[in-house]
């Protein structure tokens, strides 16, 4: 059989025209960025409409220089999911408090760190506590773990009292990174597209 020639194939299904349903995903770190490994990194590459929300220091972060990168990134993607993990989930709720949630769709807040504890880390945090506890004027959804060494269940099942957000008990499954396994982590992609229903349907009311 005589081979197809590469100009008639099939179109390939790459990020531009894979799942279109989806909306803008904002990936939104924490502190020290998200290494090549890390589930925020595989979905940045293989969500279409993702991009990170680069930061110009990510060892020394400013609440104030952080805010102004994530606030223009949605103002470059009205409508976006906010996909935050650690410290980032800290940095969507002050984005919230001063701007009421403008051009935000969602959030998915993934092991929120708790920026008042104490510890070397902590010193680096310091300038994001405390963290706003009132409710979120948009869809979201807290991800949490028993055994994440930054923040406890407890509280982070408090934060999401707080926000108004819906809350998934992960088990014991560390701090959700690379660390703890998590590499790829389709579990968390059913859980975006949950939210991602969510985030559309409130739209059409």
């Amino acid at each position: 059989m005589t081979p197809t020639p590469a100009l008639f194939e099939a179109p390939r299904r790459d990020r531009a025209n894979y799942e279109p349903e989806w909306p803008p995903i904002l990936i939104v770190p924490g502190l020290y960025n998200s290494g090549p490994d890390h589930w925020q990194s595989h979905w940045e590459r293989e969500l279409p409409n993702a991009q990170r929300v680069e930061q110009q220091d990510w060892e020394r972060p400013l609440l104030g220089d952080w805010t102004i990168s994530l606030a223009e990134a949605i103002r470059q993607n009205p409508g976006a999911i906010l996909v935050a993990h650690s410290l980032g989930c800290a940095l969507v709720c002050h984005l919230a408090q001063v701007t009421g949630g403008r051009g935000v769709g969602g959030a998915m807040l993934v092991a929120p760190a708790d920026v008042n504890r104490e510890g070397p880390a902590g010193r680096l945090l310091v300038g994001f506590s405390p963290i706003p506890r009132q409710r979120l004027p948009f869809p979201s959804l807290v991800v949490a773990s028993r055994n994440d060494p930054y923040v406890e269940l407890e509280r982070a099942e408090a934060f999401a009292r707080s926000w108004g957000s819906e809350f998934v008990d992960l088990g014991r499954a560390g701090h959700i990174n690379v660390d703890s396994g998590h590499g790829a982590w389709m579990k968390g992609r059913t859980l975006l597209r949950g939210l991602a229903q969510r985030v559309a349907a409130a739209e059409r009311l």
